[in-house]
This record gives structure tokens, C-alpha cells and sequence, in this order.
């Protein structure tokens, strides 16, 4: 069977035969656009021709991934795919397989089996070309801490070969409210901006994919509600994301789509909404519902109410 993917050209989704993948995970394109493939004129907000792109060709492909520890399998053949422009949450009680899922796609462990795709690129056989197409912030993030805020973000905008003026630092800082902050301590900043200064510099770059490993752990509801908006200003930018929470009310509110992992295996896949659809009769989450049925409810009627280490 022929493969094919859509490309965005001049506003809409074109469709090319892949004539050839290379060894770097790219792509040669035959040259003409397939007569008839589905043109998709696009939405007054732009956005229906990336929606068909997403359909055939996610930003992330994660394929049967087996993640093991010793006799231990964390993971058990996970499958999931990222479109692209979308926020999407990981979800899962401790110890449910979520951060060996996620060292998985970064490349801090190496699967038993599996195939990870980062924008076409292949992570197992190019980790170093995949990472560069990724942006990471973790639950707690500590930098240098007697360095200044503008040295920190010229170092690591640096390791990702970015090379930004002052002018472009201040700029940045100011974006997120740290205007005037450049020549401050990171260790005088409190922790919201400490968070938001994370995400700033994960995304430097302009990387393909963001990896968020619970971001707004430990922050106020109006620090909280600041770095909600940052992720959704991404995303309107082109951004595609993958959350890890266990806020099920900031699932709920920031997720295009989440997916819920236990006990190495994954559970089902769908939006918030179309979650509590599917699930809000089911004995199980009735049982523990006060009210309405949220995701919350669903999250505890899938995987349960033991308390996990």
C-alpha cells in the first residue's frame, strides 16, 4: 500500500506520495500533489486545514510501547497519537506507567519494543534529532540559583543554538510578566515565576512537540490560571502539547484530549466530554459521583479508589 501524508501549502492540505524515508527520519515527496486527494479549503480561523493534516499525521505517533524494569513491565504496548495544534493530557494514578511514558518519548530510558515518532522523525533510531524537536518542563524545575534570569535564559536558549539579543530577552521576560526582571536572581523569584520562566525557556526553541510534567503542582489558583492561559497561547501559535496531571479539573478545562493510563496499559482515549458521555452511567463512577459526573469521577471509576504510592 502507498503511503501518503498531507502538507499545508498556500492555506490548504495537499496530498504527496512518500517516494522515499531516509535513515534521519525525513521525507521525499513525490513532486506533484496527488490529483483528487482531498484539497481542504480552509475555515475563516485557518485552522480546518491543519485539522486534516492532524487526521493522517499526528506531531507524535507512540506505537506498542514496552517499557521494562528488570522482571517489571511499566508499560505495557501503549498507542497513542498527537495531532497536531492539540493539548493532550496523560492521565493516570502513581505508578500507572505515566513518567516511564514519558522518559520514553524524551529519551531518558530505552523501550523493550515500540516505535515513537516525533514530526516524522524516528526517536529510537535519531534520539538527538528528537529532542532537538522537543521542549520540556518538569514538575520542578531548579536552576543555577545566584545566576540571573537573563543569563539564564542566553544559556539554554544557547544549548538549543538560539543566539537572542537583549532586546529579545526583555521582550521574552516581558511576555510573561517579568518585565524589568532580566537582571534578577532566580532564587528571588517566587513559584509561579518560576514556572512560567521554565516554560518560557522550554519553549525557546520553537519546538514541534512540549512536554508538560505536572506544571502547575504546588502553584496558587491565580498563578495556576496565568500558566493555563500560556499553554492555550501556544497551542493558538501552532503548538502541540502533552500534559501530565493529576488535576483532573485542569485536565477538563485545557485538554483537547486525554488518554487514561493504568497499570501499564491504556484505558481509552477520548475528549474530556465525550469521557464523561461514555462513562457517567457506569455503576462505578455513579457510585463515587456527588452531582453532576466530572472527570474526576470517571478518572476514579476507571482506575479506582486505592490509594496508590
Amino acid at each position: 500500500m502507498t503511503e501518503r501524508v498531507q502538507v499545508l501549502r498556500g492555506g490548504k492540505a495537499h496530498e504527496y506520495v512518500i517516494a522515499e524515508e531516509h535513515d534521519d527520519g525525513s521525507l521525499l515527496l513525490a513532486p506533484e500533489p496527488v490529483p483528487g486527494g482531498g484539497e481542504t479549503a480552509p475555515a475563516e480561523d485557518g485552522r480546518a486545514a491543519a485539522v486534516a493534516v492532524a487526521e493522517l499525521a499526528g506531531i507524535l505517533q507512540v506505537r506498542d510501547l514496552t517499557v521494562a524494569y528488570g522482571p517489571k513491565t511499566a508499560v505495557d504496548g501503549v498507542s497513542f497519537e498527537i495531532r497536531r495544534g492539540e493539548i493532550f493530557g496523560l492521565l493516570g494514578p502513581n505508578g500507572a506507567g505515566k513518567t516511564s511514558t514519558l522518559s520514553a518519548i524524551e529519551g531518558l530510558v530505552k523501550p523493550q519494543s515500540g516505535t515513537i515518532l516525533l514530526d516524522g522523525i524516528d526517536s529510537r533510531r535519531n534520539s538527538n534529532q528528537a529532542r532537538a524537536r522537543m521542549g520540556v518542563q518538569l514538575q520542578a524545575t531548579s536552576f543555577q540559583s545566584e545566576l540571573k534570569i537573563g543569563e539564564i535564559v542566553r544559556l539554554y536558549a544557547g544549548l538549543y543554538g538560539v543566539e537572542l539579543s537583549s532586546q529579545q530577552i526583555a521582550d521574552g521576560l516581558r511576555a510573561i510578566g517579568l518585565d524589568g526582571e532580566a537582571h534578577k536572581p532566580f532564587k528571588q523569584l517566587s513559584g509561579g515565576q518560576q514556572q512560567r520562566l521554565s516554560l518560557y525557556i522550554a519553549v525557546v526553541h520553537d519546538p514541534a512537540l512540549l512536554l508538560l510534567d505536572e506544571p502547575t503542582a504546588g502553584l496558587d489558583p491565580q498563578s495556576r490560571r496565568q500558566l493555563w492561559g500560556r499553554i492555550e497561547n501556544i497551542r493558538q501559535e501552532g503548538g502541540s502539547i502533552l500534559l501530565t496531571t493529576h488535576s483532573m479539573e485542569e485536565a477538563q478545562a485545557v485538554c483537547d484530549r486525554v488518554a487514561i493510563i493504568d497499570n501499564g496499559t491504556l484505558l481509552t482515549t477520548e475528549t474530556p466530554h465525550d469521557l464523561i458521555e461514555k462513562h457517567k452511567n457506569d455503576p462505578r463512577v455513579r457510585e463515587i459521583a456527588r452531582g453532576e459526573v466530572t472527570l474526576e469521577d470517571v478518572f476514579i471509576g476507571l482506575t479506582g479508589s486505592e490509594i496508590r504510592d
